[in-house]
């Protein structure tokens, strides 16, 4: 593996390029399809008539949940609380948002100095028939733990959130969540609830716009992955290999590998659901392998096989879903810190559409990784064409 140095991956993007809001109209956003190495300019509604023949979309239909907490002591001390991953009652995040009574979650605590391990911070949450008091208590500082707890038997954790959590918006977006980022801020077609940041490619989507795509016989897919905050952890390392990936739960069913194994052209859209289709191709590797049924990628996983002795595509796949037969399962879930930079293989994906990524970012190396040092051009032409950047910004069809 060689070695990569963040300083390879950087440009200078001005804070004014900067999306802090979504467009009105989702579809109106720009769209720079790059193909054969050659660009054009667009506007995101074309995209059915830009997409190869016998493409198949893949989504994430993850929803992102109101997973920051503004909560204050009685000295008057402001405390936020975002929410992580789960610790208790279990790890699924779709069981703990349905639980009543108690839950703990790993969390990142602003102000964390000003609150003692133990001490209870209360909530009111008015509800339908009674207010429902929320008890949260940092129960372990060093590991971050946070328990909260109420008494409302019929009031589930997913409920309390949506009641007094705020939209999770990116940390470079300076400003505070708006009403209107409870829409804008997720896909029109999110399902599962557990994300705490958007699979923002799909932004982009309207109704009409899916229409459009099964008009022109575009076939679409859903699969899940709940996007982490460790989405948006910064390089630290100028040897990016180095770097921590983090680590993302997902989720993929009989449905989703029955159309992979079909499709002829696959395309991502975003980001997330690339990783999840690339991390399904390795676990069918790990399968045919070392027999080892449990669903867990490693980061730098990918790097350690020859290339030329691996497996196709179909026959990875087919080996998941014969997994999924044998234990008549539905679906599978799993974990993915697969890390993909310049250098790795891509063994699903043939297309991915995605937004304009910051600097020196683990998705600006996957992108990289994807149309080569190609990236450069089209993070230019996007620029000198006035193109909004990140999460709320306009969109890019990439084709290899």
């Amino acid at each position: 593996m060689k070695n990569i140095k963040l300083s390879d991956y950087t440009y200078h993007l001005p804070a004014g390029k900067i999306a802090t809001h979504g467009l009105a109209e989702r579809d109106q956003a720009k769209l720079l399809l790059y193909k054969g190495s050659k660009i054009s300019h667009h506007i995101f509604h074309e995209l059915p008539g830009l997409l190869p023949a016998n493409t198949t979309l893949f989504f994430n239909d993850t929803k992102v949940i109101q997973a920051r907490l503004f909560l204050q002591r009685k000295s008057g001390a402001k405390i936020e609380v975002f929410l992580l991953s789960p610790a208790a009652p279990g790890q699924r995040i779709e069981d703990t948002l349905n639980t009543t009574g108690k839950v703990t979650y790993h969390c990142l605590i602003g102000n964390l100095k000003k609150w003692p391990e133990d001490e209870t911070l209360l909530s009111e949450i008015a509800g339908k028939h009674r207010q429902t008091l929320l008890k949260v208590r940092l129960v372990n500082k060093g590991k971050k733990l946070v328990e909260f707890s109420w008494e409302n038997p019929t009031t589930t954790f997913g409920e309390i959130i949506s009641q007094i959590g705020h939209m999770p918006l990116p940390p470079y977006i300076k400003r505070a969540d708006e009403e209107a980022d409870k829409e804008r801020y997720q896909t029109v077609y999110s399902k599962c609830p557990g994300a705490v940041a958007a699979p923002t490619a799909g932004l982009h989507f309207t109704g009409k716009v899916l229409q459009e795509l099964s008009a022109k016989g575009i076939k679409t897919d859903f699969l899940t992955l709940h996007v982490s905050a460790g989405t948006f952890q910064p390089i630290k390392v100028d040897d990016v290999s180095q770097h921590p990936m983090h680590n993302e739960r997902i989720i993929i069913n009989k449905t989703n590998l029955q159309n992979l194994l079909a499709a002829r052209h696959v395309t991502a859209v975003g980001t997330t659901a690339l990783r999840t289709l690339e991390s399904t191709y390795w676990y069918g590797v790990q399968l045919l392998t070392t027999g080892s049924n449990g669903f867990t990628i490693a980061r730098l996983a990918p790097y350690g096989f020859n290339q030329h002795k691996l497996p196709s595509r179909k026959e990875a796949l087919a080996r998941v879903l014969a997994h999924l037969e044998d234990n008549q399962l539905d679906a599978i879930e799993g974990n993915t810190e697969i890390f993909i930079m310049p250098g790795y293989t891509f063994k699903v994906c043939d297309g991915l559409i995605t937004n304009f990524h910051q600097p020196g970012s683990t998705l600006i190396l996957l992108v990289a990784a994807f149309v080569g040092n190609n990236w450069q051009k089209i993070y230019q032409e996007a620029l000198t064409n006035d193109y909004r950047f990140l999460s709320y910004g306009d969109s890019s069809l990439l084709l290899r």
